[in-house]
């Protein structure tokens, strides 16, 4: 009689191959789907093959997420939604906060590839050639997310054209005079793609580029810049990079006695759900974080298998809100 395969007796128990594997291997499995799976060995009489169940040991079913915060409202909708993804598929999460430290990012890198785990996701803000020369030297697979890259695996949003039909919307609505308050390149989704959308949308129209106010991704920084700039501000738009310098220019507005939309628009990109508890409701991108982070954990579950993964596009939507004025 042919001895039942792992993967027949996960199809039968309407579980994951990767559940079965764990159960053999020692690892965590509920209890209710360990008795399935135990029911299931029971009355098929399956004896584990031993050569098979040493190389299948082998394997940890932990995948590393490596990200510069914790705190920001789009790394945690991201991190979440991949954990919880990745649990779906069979395998659990090791998480690790490198606060922004570009240098904890690679030795934190580099300690996982020595650690017993299938793979790394890297929530990137940006792409170093220290990256690319460690991750070329590695045998796990690794995937950023966040940034593109030539060289390895990724997964991105769509920064250009959720710039572009950002600046679209915002011509539409008659502002020919913008300032884009905006981050440096170093991240290059957020400070080159996104703002590249916008002033090419601007191009198109046939008007003169946005004014470029550069600040951080942070709160603080931003209305601090913002508050040394909204005085000389001739523009009657502000176009905000992130929700969060959205945010900075609500606050400064009010302190400078500044009504939104009347005597200043503002947008920003994020679609955070503050952006809709505030007043005026604000005009945003809203990016599909969460499907951003099924994404990545498919992706990933696919190179760990080396199976081809074919790209699917995050989604955005344009949320026109009441913080622009039409002109």
């Amino acid at each position: 009689m042919k001895q039942m395969t792992m993967k027949e007796i996960a199809e039968i128990a309407n579980v994951g191959k990767a559940t079965v594997s764990r159960y053999f291997n020692g690892g965590y499995v509920k209890e209710s789907t360990r008795e399935k799976i135990k029911k299931v060995i029971d009355e098929y009489n399956y004896t584990p093959n031993p050569v098979a169940q040493a190389l299948k040991a082998k394997h940890s079913y932990q995948v590393a997420i490596i990200s510069p915060t914790l705190e920001s409202v789009t790394s945690g909708r991201v991190i979440t939604a991949i954990d919880e993804q990745l649990r779906s598929l069979g395998y659990s999460s090791l998480i690790l906060n490198t606060n922004h430290n570009l240098e904890r990012e690679l030795m934190s890198l580099l300690t996982l590839s020595r650690m017993n785990v299938e793979g790394v996701i890297i929530l990137a803000t940006t792409i170093t050639q220290d990256h690319i020369e460690l991750v070329s030297k590695l045998t796990i697979p690794v995937l950023f997310v966040a940034q593109k890259s030539t060289q390895f695996p990724y997964i991105t949003l769509n920064d250009y054209q959720a710039g572009y039909q950002l600046g679209q919307y915002i011509v539409s609505m008659g502002h020919h005079n913008a300032s884009y308050i905006g981050v440096g390149e170093e991240d290059v989704q957020v400070g080159i793609e996104r703002k590249k959308g916008v002033f090419q949308a601007f191009k198109d129209a046939g008007l003169d580029e946005p004014i470029f106010v550069k600040t951080d991704f942070t709160f603080e920084t931003s209305a601090n810049v913002l508050q040394s700039y909204l005085p000389t501000c001739k523009s009657s738009v502000l176009i905000c990079a992130t929700d969060n310098i959205a945010l900075a220019a609500y606050k400064q507005c009010h302190q400078l006695g500044l009504k939104i939309p009347d005597d200043l628009s503002i947008c920003g990109f994020g679609g955070y759900e503050v952006s809709q508890i505030v007043q005026p409701e604000l005009c945003t991108i809203r990016f599909d974080y969460s499907h951003e982070g099924q994404i990545a954990a498919n992706y990933m579950a696919k190179l760990i298998q080396l199976a081809p993964f074919p790209k699917e596009e995050v989604d955005f939507q344009l949320i026109q809100g009441h913080s622009i004025k039409k002109l």
